[in-house]
């Protein structure tokens, strides 16, 4: 084993996830959704509570696995809106949030496409955007991120390295290409600081500057 799998071994073996998100891992797999590691978990965690985000935005559930670890990190009063297209997948994180005793007023899940929902949430209302969708769709949900955080506040997209295929050079797929060019953008945009941080299948973190 390499010494950088071994890390990535280390790093994912190193938080020992609660049986509420282990739970809903196991209906994750079983709704063949994808959804996040413990090290990327405890990563979101992390960046709730430094933000001491009280208002987040998460699309796509991945059946509630994210969903919990966000929960964690946010104050008590904070309220996590989640957007899925899938009620399958919604009734799975309903189904998170009572196994890990969530009360009702600290959440809100919304059932339906994330281009008719965004719209109608409030600019400038968020501390915390998370895409758990993936990265190849982060893309066209960036500018709506942009509205709807507060300056200074963070989008976060799971899966930014794309199952591995983004660091594949032999990987000439349009959808690949296109998100290699989106992140070269990023290096040089003033709306944006981003950061990639290499841990599960990457994470990548925007914080809205105030320009």
């Amino acid at each position: 084993m390499s010494h950088m799998a071994a890390n990535w071994a280390f790093a994912e073996g190193f938080i020992e996830e609660p049986d509420a998100i282990v739970a809903a891992r196991e209906r994750a797999h079983q709704l063949g959704c994808s959804t996040i590691g413990p090290s990327t978990g405890s990563a979101l965690r992390l960046l709730a509570a430094a933000a001491q985000a009280r208002t987040v935005v998460e699309v796509g559930s991945g059946a509630g696995v994210a969903s919990l670890w966000l929960l964690e990190g946010m104050p008590r009063d904070g309220v996590l809106t989640t957007i899925d297209p899938d009620p399958a997948h919604q009734r799975a994180v309903k189904q998170a949030f009572s196994d890990a005793g969530v009360t009702t007023h600290r959440t809100r899940a919304i059932t339906g496409d994330p281009d008719a929902v965004l719209p109608r949430l409030a600019d400038g209302g968020y501390d915390l955007f998370v895409v758990t969708s993936g990265a190849l769709q982060a893309e066209l949900l960036c500018d709506e991120a942009y509205r709807l955080l507060r300056p200074g506040g963070v989008a976060v997209i799971t899966h930014a390295f794309a199952s591995g295929r983004l660091s594949d050079p032999a990987n000439r797929d349009e959808a690949v290409v296109g998100l290699r060019q989106w992140y070269r953008s990023l290096g040089d945009s003033t709306l944006w600081a981003p950061s990639i941080l290499p841990m599960g299948d990457g994470l990548l973190c925007l914080m809205k500057q105030d320009v």
